[in-house]
């Protein structure tokens, strides 16, 4: 068991980053000071894989427990669905003495948290993530939020778990494609921190896309202690943590433009990295050569590279939406070479993404 603690004074708490470990969560959540009545939310599918193991787990170690599900996809991470917990968590008298786990990828990890955030103005929750995705990113960090039809993560609030409880093993019933939009995810991490780490993504593609057990638990507890350490600097990105948004801005903006689901989150990211290194690159703060080897190695797990076929236009009003937009100047995060980024505001987005759309 690999544990990684994330720094907050009175808000920390740890990442416990495990295979096959499920069956032990209840133990470890004993170890907390956590509410005995817990609401599980998740959703059919994965409720159908490791809903049972969760539960019995809970209730083996006193644990009294309800289980929720939300429908499955990012079109459901909407204000109606969050009411929807509401509504299930005051028809059974729910209370501040109790808790909730959210048990599954980043739609439900995210707007179960934000259900914990408010509900009687916050209670504890939990976050398991069952996808690659939410155990590299939005598991941690305590960013919960829902969507609102002119954005993404437009409605939401910054609330940090009690724990974040891994199991790498869920990620064997994943599909191929969920896999490698995860990885997204985890070769931002060595774009913007670490280049060697990013070396190392380079030298284990087929280990990473073959699921070798060693291998996935190295990079999600790299991605974890690259995470953790920046949210602990600067938990409500008044600064550094906004670097975790490198590819995102213009990801958000196809997402949005897409209808929110066609692309996975993770393959609209890996576009927008592309484009902020070749803007980067364009500005002369990296070399074509990192722009190229970005490419390989998003390639080599089948993301794509190339923005699909908006206007300029439209990319920009989805931007300008964007919640790192302050009175209409945009912080955009651009890469220094491999391993090192940094935060450029520009006031005139046409000019700067125009060559790339």
């Amino acid at each position: 068991m690999e544990k990684i603690k994330v720094s907050l004074a009175e808000r920390s708490y740890s990442i416990v980053i495990d295979s096959d470990s499920l069956a032990n969560f209840g133990q470890e959540l004993s170890r907390l000071n956590f509410p005995k009545r817990i609401a599980v939310v998740s959703n059919p599918t994965v409720d159908n894989l490791y809903g049972a193991t969760t539960r019995l787990s809970l209730e083996n170690s006193g644990f009294i427990t309800q289980q929720f599900n939300i429908p499955d996809g990012e079109s459901y991470k909407s204000l109606e669905t969050l009411q929807s917990i509401y509504d299930f968590l005051l028809e059974n008298e729910f209370d501040r003495g109790c808790g909730l786990i959210a048990l599954g990828g980043g739609v439900v990890g995210d707007i179960a948290g934000f259900a914990a955030a408010t509900f009687l103005r916050g209670i504890p929750y939990v976050q398991i993530p069952t996808t690659l995705l939410a155990q590299v990113d939005s598991s941690v960090g305590g960013k919960t939020a829902v969507n609102h039809p002119l954005g993404k993560n437009l409605i939401g609030a910054f609330y940090q778990p009690e724990l974040v409880f891994i199991d790498t093993a869920t990620l064997n019933t994943l599909e191929p494609g969920d896999v490698s939009a995860g990885l997204a995810e985890v070769i931002k991490y060595g774009v913007i921190s670490d280049s060697n780490f990013f070396c190392w993504l380079e030298d284990n593609i087929i280990n990473l896309k073959n699921r070798k057990p060693e291998s996935i638990i190295y990079a999600v507890k790299k991605s974890c202690q690259i995470k953790a350490d920046i949210v602990a600097k600067d938990e409500r990105e008044g600064s550094v943590r906004a670097y975790l948004n490198y590819g995102h801005t213009f990801g958000h903006a196809i997402e949005k433009l897409s209808g929110y689901g066609q692309f996975k989150h993770g393959e609209a990211v890996s576009i927008g990295m592309v484009v902020a290194a070749r803007i980067s690159a364009r500005q002369g703060f990296c070399l074509q050569q990192d722009v190229q080897r970005l490419i390989n190695l998003l390639s080599a797990f089948d993301l794509p590279i190339d923005p699909p076929d908006f206007t300029l236009d439209e990319y920009v009003v989805a931007m300008q939406r964007d919640k790192k937009v302050k009175q209409g100047v945009l912080t955009l995060v651009l890469n220094r070479g491999i391993g090192e980024c940094f935060l450029q505001k520009i006031d005139d987005i046409p000019s700067v993404y125009s060559p790339f759309v």
